[in-house]
């Protein structure tokens, strides 16, 4: 680190579970944030000013009026551009030493693995949509990478880490089934506090911070969940399903 990056990290640096080999790895790590909406703006905002090395951000959608209420990354004067285009400018301008590559395409199988081949250190689920959360665990599990993913509608929200690098973790598949439906379950039809997203957005930001630092205990075999009419949280133990169709053979 040179002199400039210690005065930007001197807050994490002095933590004693960070200091200087904490934020090191950071500097280091590669994150793929996949959803540039709700959720991903505030992982995004808050892993680039904690100095992770490079973000790959995937979106294929364009800022509209009615995001904005939520999705803090894209301003007024960007309606019309892409998600990552808009999300880019924001993240450079916060710490411009974060490299962030921008793929402005609907994320398929082939597309991810090639990004896992570059070299991911570990992957957001921001995304909106069943089927992109079920790829994702796939590749995940395949590829033995860290996947923090989580999830707002409403005034709920919940998130969870899996870690199948580790042989008691579960995956995503192991806590949900495939075949929900993405359309009854949109902030679209069904509406989101602003908030609520950016708190769940924070604590993934949060948890994928501490599984690349390897600092506290994240939240690998838990399912964190958050009731904003309340403000309660709720912690559930999630075992691993020994009859999963994706993680119970590991390699």
């Amino acid at each position: 680190m040179n002199d400039e990056q210690l005065l930007r990290y001197s807050r994490q640096i002095m933590l004693p579970n960070m200091d200087i080999a904490g934020q090191q790895r950071l500097l280091d790590a590669s994150v793929l944030i996949v959803g540039m909406g709700g959720l991903g703006s505030p992982v995004a905002m808050y892993l680039a000013a904690a100095g992770v090395g490079k973000l790959v951000l995937v979106d294929d959608d364009g800022v509209e009026l009615s995001n904005l209420q939520r999705q803090i990354a894209h301003t007024t004067d960007r309606i019309g551009q892409s998600k990552v285009a808009s999300a880019q400018q924001t993240l450079q301008a916060l710490n411009p030493d974060v490299q962030i590559d921008t793929l402005t395409t609907r994320l398929d199988a082939q597309t991810l693995q090639a990004q896992i081949d570059r070299g991911v250190d570990l992957v957001v689920d921001a995304c909106d949509n069943f089927a992109t959360r079920f790829m994702i665990n796939r590749a995940c599990v395949q590829n033995k990478l860290p996947l923090v993913s989580g999830a707002a509608i409403r005034l709920e929200g919940q998130l969870a880490v899996f870690d199948t690098r580790r042989d008691n973790s579960p995956c995503y598949q192991c806590l949900y089934r495939e075949g929900g439906d993405d359309e009854q379950m949109s902030c679209a039809r069904n509406g989101v506090l602003s908030p609520v997203v950016g708190i769940i957005g924070t604590m993934q930001a949060l948890e994928a911070i501490k599984v690349i630092a390897g600092i506290g205990q994240d939240l690998c075999g838990k399912l964190l969940i958050f009731d904003a009419i309340d403000s309660q949280w709720r912690t559930l133990k999630l075992p691993r399903d020994p009859a999963c169709a994706v993680c119970a053979v590991r390699a």
